[in-house]
């Protein structure tokens, strides 16, 4: 059965702040573990009031401090924003301190605005273009030293550090080909070349260290509640978000409101439509029959769910609702 895994935006809700926001990804995360998720990402973005995971390395050093079995991962550092060293040096010391359970997916937009892009950087002389010789320049890091290797990366040199390259376009599918690397997709907000790009990554797929066969992880948003109507309205949060940042008013995660997309002008009900079509809203048997079609119809590996839910107690309800659905279509399969 299609493992199931966490992607945490530490979402930061109005009237609240990061400090309540790190401690809700904490407390999802041990719930995640205890649900049996197989992972719990976070991804690094910047400059955006809404998200509290920019110092996605720190925050994981946090999350799997406070848990003890499930994977915790980047989903993804966008690497054009640092130096391959740096990156093998901040996961490598993650390994070392939490062996066996750290992953690190890497993407190549800025996960920001370019001007944000350029105080992070300072120049862009070195970014997307740049990506796949950052991603084997990574990848060597974790290599066992060679002899005479000047530059090293410790802690990090023979660490097993899972390697994941993250994607919303072809570009990601052929070069996690290429390398031999799994792939996980970004469904959840850029469905858009979804099935092309799984094509691209199935067939041109090239046997590595890492990975005998293609490995697919597609990003889901789940929102889960007792009846469809409940659940409808907890999403609400996350198509205001959406509108919000596709019209330059990013802000934080804004409470649920009733009947939102009745006054929705055509323009944006389109845009949601399109960019969170990879979305399975409903009660548990809403959501059961959702994640099983998608699964049939993409062959994913893993699911990487997320839901930009306001309330923390229907965000950890959602995830239990998800897991007994997975469950059950488990022992039916």
């Amino acid at each position: 059965m299609t493992a199931l895994s966490v992607l945490d935006l530490s979402p930061i809700i109005e009237g609240s702040d990061a400090s309540q926001s790190l401690a809700n990804s904490l407390d999802l995360a041990r719930h995640a573990e205890r649900l049996g998720y197989k992972r719990y990402w976070l991804a690094e973005h910047h400059n955006m009031p809404g998200i509290a995971s920019a110092a996605t390395a720190v925050v994981i050093a946090h999350v799997a401090g406070g848990t003890r079995t499930i994977r915790v991962g980047a989903g993804g550092i966008m690497l054009p924003n640092h130096s391959p060293l740096v990156i093998a040096e901040q996961f490598g010391t993650l390994a070392a301190l939490h062996p066996g359970r750290i992953d690190l997916g890497l993407g190549r937009a800025p996960g920001t605005d370019m001007g944000t892009a350029r105080a992070l950087r300072r120049n862009l002389e070195a970014g997307v273009d740049n990506f796949p010789q950052d991603v084997v320049e990574l990848m060597g890091y974790f290599q066992p030293a060679g002899e005479g290797q000047r530059i090293r990366a410790v802690p990090g040199e023979g660490q097993n550090v899972p390697i994941w390259i993250l994607g919303s376009s072809l570009y990601g599918a052929q070069l996690a080909a290429m390398l031999g690397l799994p792939y996980a997709f970004a469904s959840h907000f850029a469905p858009a070349e979804l099935d092309h790009a799984l094509d691209i990554y199935r067939s041109r797929f090239q046997p590595s260290e890492q990975l005998d066969k293609p490995h697919v992880m597609l990003g889901l948003n789940v929102f889960a509640a007792p009846t469809d109507a409940e659940a409808r309205l907890l999403f609400t949060s996350l198509q205001q978000a959406f509108v919000n940042l596709r019209t330059g008013r990013p802000g934080r995660l804004p409470p649920p409101v009733e009947n939102y997309d009745r006054d929705l002008d055509p323009m944006a009900k389109t845009m949601l439509g399109q960019a969170l079509s990879c979305a399975v809203v409903g009660s548990p048997e809403t959501v059961r029959q959702g994640i099983d079609a998608f699964v049939r119809r993409t062959g994913a590996d893993e699911l990487m769910v997320t839901a930009q839910i306001f309330d923390h107690a229907a965000r950890v309800r959602s995830f239990e609702i998800l897991a007994e659905a997975h469950k059950s279509l488990s022992q039916a399969a």
